[in-house]
């Protein structure tokens, strides 16, 4: 019996994958490296967090103070900083966890990823997971890309999921029939509308509509005819509204607010997201942009989560580089240390 946890179930830790001078914020690493304490210090002080690296030194002096027994670390060889994308789905199989290792192509090809795609299978051979292993090198996918309810039903994108850069040889029907095998699922939920400008994952999932319990979706919402991601978001909102939980029960809809436009130095908008929040044991982080929305946000998570701490973090940097909080995170059920 198998069966993919939701995240807001039991927690062992949380994986971060800390930047260094050859990732893509280079330009920018004081200010990445800023965001990446502030990370690890609201996980640390919480449950236990795991950094792979790829100089332990380096990364333990950045840290200062916040470095605590909470913490370990794995020095590993690295291309960015997506733990998300390149860490391990975990699988409850007869309510033991196991590792499963899918393949991480850099977003469909887009960019350099051959070092991340092993960094899973690093930290399960240094042995800080005491847990089973699976290879599914032969199946790309991001865990960005899928929320789970626990109970059989996964919500993911068809922009993403049935890129052809990712399993081309697989239709949209082959490509559900194999979720529907891998995770027991009994139902897959399947977005066609929904994007963010300067998005480079083909849409994942936890940029748009998360998973907050297994009767309610909080979803990116937009009211303003003029912004360019307008009809697209009120097509996917209409998609939600159709959807309909594993007992057939229409979801709660909970809208989070768009923020202002946010640019790049380029003139480039880029993704600035609330769905990005991660959910822990007993808080949950959420990216903040430092602009008038993030109050907003605060209150509208506080709401669906009235049992956790609402911890905002700036996460202005992350999407310099297109991404944002839970994209640099993954968590671990119980059971795997």
């Amino acid at each position: 019996m198998k069966r993919l946890p939701a995240e807001w179930e039991s927690q062992d830790c949380i994986q971060l994958t800390w930047p260094h001078r050859g990732t893509d914020f280079a330009p920018v690493y004081e200010r990445a490296v800023a965001c990446f304490v502030n990370i690890a210090r609201e996980i640390s002080c919480r449950q236990k967090l795991i950094i792979a690296c790829k100089n332990i030194q380096d990364v333990k002096c950045e840290l200062g103070a916040v470095c605590n027994e909470n913490i370990s670390f794995v020095e590993v060889d690295t291309n960015d900083v997506w733990a998300r994308d390149h860490g391990a789905i975990t699988v409850l199989e007869d309510d033991k966890p196991v590792l499963y290792d899918f393949r991480f192509n850099g977003w469909g090809q887009k960019f350099p990823a051959e070092k991340d795609d092993k960094i899973t299978a690093a930290l399960y051979k240094h042995g800080i997971f005491k847990t089973g292993y699976t290879d599914f090198s032969h199946f790309v996918m991001e865990g960005g890309s899928i929320e789970s309810d626990g109970e059989g039903v996964m919500l993911t994108t068809e922009s993403c999921l049935l890129s052809k850069f990712r399993n081309p040889a697989m239709s949209k029907a082959d490509i559900e029939a194999f979720l529907k095998e891998t995770f027991s699922l009994k139902k897959v939920l399947w977005l066609s509308h929904g994007e963010l400008a300067g998005d480079d994952t083909d849409g994942h999932i936890d940029t748009l509509a998360r998973l907050v319990d297994n009767r309610t979706i909080a979803y990116v919402s937009c009211d303003d005819a003029n912004d360019m991601h307008y009809t697209e978001l009120q097509a996917m909102k209409q998609e939600l509204e159709a959807f309909t939980t594993v007992d057939g029960t229409p979801y709660t809809l909970v809208p989070l607010p768009m923020t202002p436009p946010i640019f790049d130095e380029d003139g480039e908008r880029i993704p600035a997201t609330y769905a990005n929040f991660l959910i822990m044991n007993d808080a949950v982080l959420l990216p903040v942009y430092n602009c008038e929305t993030d109050k907003e946000a605060i209150q509208v998570l506080q709401s669906l989560f009235p049992a956790k701490t609402i911890v905002p973090i700036d996460c202005s940097v992350l999407i310099l580089q297109h991404g944002s909080l839970h994209c640099v995170t993954m968590q671990y059920p119980k059971g795997v240390l």
